[in-house]
């Protein structure tokens, strides 16, 4: 309020000294107006310091306000995010030929992450076979989840990646809250899901370390570097950048329209995502500064 207070008087100021100055006639034939015009011209001295201030502020606010819209999707792009890769490790729950791919970036060290969850299984399950749900490693905890990402991909490669994920919320992730332990998603307790599993000890240790479990972490990452993606969890539904607001009404809000689209497509389900969102879609990013496309 003191910068609008500032703005409002040096405004006033320049508008009233402009208007009439010290040496023009009507001042030097009324004293009291030519005081007045003294004083203002005082008083704009006095806030000029203020008034530079509030142009730097302004100029941040713009700076900011610009590098955010940089960032930010342009909410009329269907870009064509590559599942491929994930389709092929196994990191997908839900059919291969649903209507609606929600593509997740997610770190299983994020709350928001283990938060949104349930709520995409339930989805996967309410729509009967026309969602499916794509996850992507995107590690920005790695010092506490790397080796979690890891395990997910040798767990799929046992065909158990839905599994890990599932129990690695409810018991290594729901521990780690409880009691602010790091060690609750370390080594101990991925070979502990393992058991649980059943999956193979020696090959699942075997396929963490391997190149190929690093190189589809680190191929999901650099894919969704692409997009712009700098946060867990990002979603992507159909190729269109969604902001999910904690709710699983809003993913239905967002499904039942994309369903809509893909019916008047006239393209068939199982081929829908290949030959609209990868074919058709933005191969690079356009921000919400770069304008309609």
């Amino acid at each position: 309020m003191k910068g609008f207070f500032l703005l409002g008087v040096l405004l006033a100021a320049c508008s009233s000294s402009s208007q009439l100055d010290a040496k023009s006639p009507t001042a030097a034939t009324n004293p009291a107006l030519e005081s007045r015009i003294k004083t203002l011209e005082a008083e704009n001295a006095k806030y000029r310091d203020d008034l530079e201030w509030l142009h730097a502020v302004h100029q941040q606010a713009n700076a900011q306000q610009a590098a955010e819209d940089a960032e930010e999707p342009a909410p009329d792009a269907m870009f064509a995010v590559d599942i491929a890769p994930d389709l092929a490790a196994g990191q997908v729950d839900g059919p291969s030929n649903a209507c609606v791919t929600i593509v997740k970036a997610w770190d299983f060290a994020c709350p928001y992450c283990a938060k949104a969850s349930a709520p995409l299984e339930q989805l996967v399950k309410d729509y009967s076979g026309k969602v499916r749900i794509v996850y992507k490693n995107m590690v920005v905890h790695p010092q506490i989840a790397m080796q979690a990402h890891l395990a997910g991909c040798a767990a799929s490669k046992q065909g158990k990646f839905p599994e890990f994920r599932h129990v690695w919320w409810d018991k290594a992730f729901a521990a780690y809250v409880a009691e602010r332990d790091p060690a609750k998603l370390g080594m101990d307790m991925i070979m502990a899901i393992a058991k649980d599993l059943k999956l193979d000890a020696t090959k699942f240790k075997a396929d963490m370390a391997s190149a190929q479990c690093q190189q589809q972490v680190e191929g999901d990452m650099a894919e969704l570097a692409k997009w712009h993606v700098n946060a867990t969890p990002t979603f992507f539904i159909n190729g269109r950048s969604f902001m999910w607001d904690g709710t699983g009404d809003s993913f239905k809000s967002a499904i039942d329209d994309e369903l809509k689209r893909v019916t008047s497509s006239g393209v068939s389900c199982a081929d829908y995502y290949q030959k609209v969102v990868m074919d058709k879609g933005e191969k690079k990013f356009r921000s919400k500064k770069d304008g309609k496309g």
